[in-house]
């Protein structure tokens, strides 16, 4: 398979802002393709819709006091165009991820989903730095969160879209009520606190109960691993509650973009994310020894579908990614 090159940038002591100005160019023509992914009719409801959530995303990250938003406003500032804060809080897509046990360490294997047609073209890899040390962010230029990333030697950690909260009001019923349950939210975004925890946790027993423990704006899933055998979990998430699925003894543990856990019986139930989470998941679990020793033999259909953006190997103890 023939890989595309992925441009690196090391802005250790920097922020998002310092990889903003290495590539402007490159965040306007993600904020472009956002706005332009099914043509006119999203650039036409983009112009109105976009400052709108401009400014519904800046007064909460004003009233939650957050703790990127002055990187945010820097941002938004440079770029001068409508929709870096919309972007910035925007957390819309499926993904297929787990770790698995490995003879080198546990081993994250992830994809990532989203209907964004030209995604993958416009990621970056950033080196950055915290108190806890160094770590690889996976992103995008112009958003301040981590998606993905590698913290070497210390664990290596990603974000799932958590499945949508249903409220029996249908599907465009649920996603505005979950909207205004959002704007009424006190916690971080789910990207904003992976990048905190990638900063500040010194080990994965620390990352594994930050993750847990620190109240979120919206439901998600996140996938940890660390650098020694057994040390890996997938962590379900309500707005303050936390489910843990451990790798333990188990050969791997695996997660989509529905609840596995009790949390899948709160309230009136919870909407898999397209496409086909359960069929992904299972898909997941079922890799077996061949397709594992190849490097990207696991990518493969349906984890491996229309939406695929990112495919992701990380391991924590050899400190490597591709």
């Amino acid at each position: 398979m023939s890989l595309p090159v992925i441009p690196f940038a090391d802005i250790r002591g920097g922020s998002s802002l310092d990889l903003l100005k290495r590539f402007p160019d490159t965040a306007r023509a993600l904020a472009r393709s956002a706005v332009s992914t099914f043509g006119f009719v999203s650039r036409a409801a983009g112009a109105v819709a976009l400052p709108l959530g401009d400014r519904a995303s800046r007064r909460w990250l004003e009233e939650t006091d957050n703790t990127y938003r002055k990187e945010i406003d820097a941002l938004a500032h440079y770029l001068g165009i409508r929709g870096v804060y919309f972007l910035n809080i925007c957390f819309e897509w499926g993904c297929t991820s787990g770790v698995w046990r490995d003879a080198s360490g546990p081993t994250m294997h992830r994809v990532l989903d989203w209907p964004f047609p030209h995604l993958g073209t416009f990621m970056v890899v950033a080196q950055q730095s915290g108190p806890a040390g160094d770590f690889y962010n996976m992103t995008w230029p112009g958003l301040a969160g981590s998606f993905q990333g590698l913290a070497p030697g210390r664990f290596a950690a990603a974000v799932n879209q958590a499945p949508m909260r249903m409220h029996r009001r249908g599907y465009a019923g649920d996603w505005i009520k979950n909207r205004r349950v959002w704007r009424g939210g006190k916690g971080m975004p789910a990207a904003h606190l992976l990048r905190e925890v990638f900063e500040t946790a010194p080990d994965y027993a620390t990352a594994r109960v930050r993750l847990s423990e620190t109240r979120l704006a919206v439901p998600a899933i996140f996938i940890l691993s660390g650098p020694r055998d057994g040390e890996g979990c997938i962590i379900e998430r309500s707005e303050e509650e936390a489910a843990t699925r451990p790798l333990a003894d188990s050969a791997s543990v695996c997660v989509a973009n529905h609840f596995e856990s009790r949390l899948a019986q709160h309230g009136h139930g919870w909407r898999p994310r397209p496409i086909d989470s359960h069929g992904r998941a299972a898909a997941a679990r079922n890799l077996g020894e061949r397709e594992l020793a190849e490097e990207f033999g696991w990518f493969r259909p349906p984890i491996a579908n229309a939406h695929s953006r990112l495919a992701f190997n990380a391991n924590a103890a050899t400190g490597t990614s591709r």
